[in-house]
């Protein structure tokens, strides 16, 4: 390759970003593939190879105020106008033979959907990975809750560049940057002094804890319908955004702004995290097939931009559009669509006789509905928090992401636990999960958190997949609404998606509480404002759930008959 390393492209504003080219050595005109990322483009040479290889030039740019760039960075505000300002750049060299495509994961996917909402000079196609729909609910505030992954990024991984940028230009060395652990604990966390130098823009997030135009000008369903071109959606059942890129999907082939684009939607989904692509981890292994090198990932990556940016590629055939690994069966599937075409949606109901905290509790899910029993209690005290134990995370710590064994947990009194029992023949999930949850609490606000696992012979309890609601958002996530204290309302929360073939022998456990922490940040439970609210105005809650004839609690699950 021939590499030209920080050319800076000037903006329509005049900052300039710092950009890497990496061009075949061959002269003349060919595709052209972009990333655009805040964690340092210098990273990303490994990457660029197989891209390079199979005859594309590869551009990747600094953001604005990330390393190499000029001017101050502020999440996702600049990146339409700035990734079209670099798109229109490319278009017009003369190694550019009018065909782009764009990749890249997480926030590398967030800057593809910005920039293709301006349908820039030659874009063609794009593979957003792991990446988010809606930059409020898929995102910031799950279920309502704050979720802290966003904490943990701007700490781990925007700070330390941020105070390495200010003392580069004169400043005195900060020997006070915050550490992640440290953060995710702090209360109220509005006022953590890191935020005032480096991270300004978290606090603002923190305050915009309703969902709203703030949150929609930045999100990419909101304009699915001025994207113009073919996507190749890739994530993990593990991953952060698994509801999100599932949703883009969908959104895609439903409101694209083309013909093309609506026709031409295509997912992958493997047994993967945010970070750990292999489908191997502490507590499980889901074999060999499972890691995107078995798959072929790179290949396939290679193979889609091939059809859309190479002419000899654009008469390829169309396959089944729906990759998914089903765990449990450790196999690959094609699919059709998403969600699968043939789901067949069931009711497991709760039951119990008044006692089902801990897994040593009566709780139990059956396809029978409630009659004449007892509602479930638990007190949850949000300076104990309920921990979060593996899942669709980026946490620190060895074992923090992916799927991990929840019984540490659920020996915990404010955890209620209700399994069925062992399956006589094995029963596919693949699909979105959703409880309907009748609850009250003495409280003005509270959570009500839910997870759902596989139970092997052995007694391992296997996190699938988790989800929370806010109890003041449970009518809509643009208004609030509290709780009248002792009141029986209904909850339907969003337990995420996945697909897991529960074998015979195995038992399917749902898990509530009222705390995950700190994937998602606690309820205070006095109604406030969470983030800027003292420890002492903390308060404890009595939050009880029912499931009787009136008020039948129930697990919708979604079933493949084969």
């Amino acid at each position: 390759m021939y590499i030209e390393k920080n050319l800076m492209v000037p903006m329509e504003d005049g900052i300039r970003l710092a950009t890497d080219v990496y061009r075949p050595e061959a002269e003349g005109r060919y595709p052209v593939l972009v990333a655009r990322t805040p964690y340092d483009k210098s990273g990303m040479a490994a990457g660029v190879a197989p891209y390079a290889e199979a005859g594309y030039i590869v551009v990747v740019q600094d953001v604005r105020g990330r390393f190499a760039s000029e001017g101050d960075f502020l999440p996702y505000a600049h990146e339409a106008d700035d990734g079209n300002s670099l798109m229109t750049w490319i278009f017009s060299r003369n190694w550019c033979d009018g065909n782009i495509g764009t990749f890249g994961g997480s926030y590398l996917g967030g800057t593809q959907w910005l920039l293709a909402k301006n349908d820039p000079p030659g874009l063609k196609t794009m593979i957003p990975e792991i990446t988010f729909d809606d930059l409020y609910a898929g995102c910031m505030y799950q279920g309502g809750a704050k979720v802290l992954h966003d904490l943990r990024w701007t700490v781990a991984s925007i700070i330390p560049e941020g105070a390495r940028r200010a003392c580069e230009a004169g400043g005195a060395a900060d020997p006070d940057l915050p550490e992640v652990e440290t953060a995710l604990h702090e209360i109220p966390l509005a006022t953590h002094p890191a935020f005032e130098k480096y991270g300004a823009y978290y606090r603002q997030w923190l305050a915009h804890y309703v969902m709203s135009e703030y949150w929609a000008r930045h999100s990419p369903n909101a304009a699915y319908q001025s994207v113009m071109v073919p996507a190749l959606h890739i994530s993990g059942w593990y991953d952060i955004f698994v509801p999100s890129t599932l949703k883009n999907y969908a959104g895609m082939k439903e409101r694209g702004g083309s013909e093309q684009a609506r026709r031409h939607q295509r997912l992958i989904m493997g047994p993967w995290t945010h970070m750990n692509f292999s489908g191997e981890f502490p507590e499980i292994s889901y074999g060999e097939a499972s890691s995107d090198a078995a798959v072929g990932l790179t290949q396939i990556k290679i193979d889609w931009f091939d059809r859309w940016l190479k002419a000899e590629g654009k008469q390829a055939s169309d396959a089944l559009p729906v990759k998914i690994f089903v765990m449990g069966a450790n196999t690959w599937r094609d699919e059709a669509d998403w969600p699968l075409p043939d789901t067949q949606y069931r009711s497991l109901y709760l039951h119990s006789k008044g006692s089902a905290n801990t897994l040593h509790g009566d709780g139990w899910l059956s396809e029978e509905k409630p009659g004449d029993e007892p509602s479930d209690s638990y007190v949850y005290d949000p300076m104990n928090p309920c921990p979060t134990m593996g899942g669709q995370v980026i946490l620190p710590g060895e074992n923090a992401m992916g799927p991990r064994d929840q019984r540490e947990a659920e020996e915990r009194g404010d955890v209620l636990v209700y399994s069925t029992p062992a399956f006589e023949t094995p029963v596919e999930v693949t699909g979105s999960v959703q409880l309907k949850l009748f609850v009250s609490s003495d409280c003005l606000d509270t959570d009500f958190t839910a997870k759902i696992s596989d139970v092997f012979p052995d007694g391992r309890s296997m996190l699938l997949s988790d989800g929370i609601l806010r109890a003041r958002y449970r009518e809509s996530f643009e208004t609030l609404r509290l709780l009248k204290p002792g009141e029986i309302c209904e909850l339907t929360i969003e337990i995420g998606a996945t697909s897991n073939l529960f074998l015979s022998g195995h038992h399917l456990r749902l898990d509530i509480s009222s705390s995950n922490f700190p994937k998602y940040n606690r309820n205070s439970n006095t109604g406030g404002e969470i983030a800027r609210e003292t420890a002492e105005k903390y308060k404890t809650a009595l939050n009880r759930v029912f499931h009787d004839a009136e008020r039948t609690s129930r697990l919708i699950l979604p079933v493949i008959n084969r």
